[in-house]
């Protein structure tokens, strides 16, 4: 499975195009990284092996993270251009995914249009699941999703971060768009985003008196 996800990672790198997926790529990704964990607990922490596990893992998370990140710009990019999800390059993960961003433009644009021409669009906002999460998130367990009361307006409560890492920009629980961050940068993000990223070890808490 490193074979193949270093292959995509390549490919991503060197083809500003966004290239294809098995629909199951991910899950094959999420099985190979929990063996990897599963052979690590079962050996002598101290033996040669782990070494070798830890590392090949390292390895894996700096080449899942970067195709995460790229595949994820590159896809929005794809949909702004031809006004659809490009399905048959996406896993099923991105292809659900995609299809919110996609019907955001489409009613994006048909509102535009009726307000140019003088007519008032209704706007019904249904929450049927949180905003995008950071993209070292996207492979962990999912919880299944509760569809809300529609609802017009949301408040999210926010906490102030200081960032220890570098991370690319993100969407936040609030539909806003965050970042890119640096080591030492100090923002206010969503409470869940910033929970997150400190569990993560990216950034800690600042306590804001």
């Amino acid at each position: 499975m490193y074979d193949q996800l270093y292959a995509a990672w390549k490919r991503e790198i060197d083809d500003p195009t966004l290239g294809g997926l098995e629909p199951d790529f991910y899950v094959k990704v999420a099985e190979y990284i929990a063996h990897i964990r599963e052979d690590k607990g079962a050996l002598d922490k101290k033996s040669v092996k782990v070494a070798l596990l830890e590392h090949e893992a390292h390895n894996v998370q700096r080449l899942l993270e970067e195709l995460l990140t790229m595949r994820y710009r590159k896809i929005l990019k794809t949909i702004t251009r031809l006004h659809k999800a490009p399905i048959e390059l996406l896993t099923v993960e991105e292809a659900k995914m995609a299809q919110n961003a996609v019907a955001f433009e489409n009613n994006y644009e048909q509102f535009a249009k009726n307000l140019l021409g003088g007519e008032q669009t209704q706007i019904k906002v249904t929450i049927t699941e949180p905003a995008s999460v950071p993209i070292t998130q996207l492979l962990q367990p999912q919880t299944p999703k509760q569809e809300s009361k529609p609802q017009t307006h949301v408040t999210h409560k926010r906490l102030t971060l200081r960032f220890v890492k570098s991370i690319p920009a993100i969407m936040g629980a609030d539909m806003k768009s965050y970042g890119p961050f640096v080591a030492e940068d100090v923002a206010s993000l969503p409470e869940l985003n910033a929970r997150i990223l400190v569990k993560q070890g990216l950034a800690v808490l600042v306590e804001v008196a």
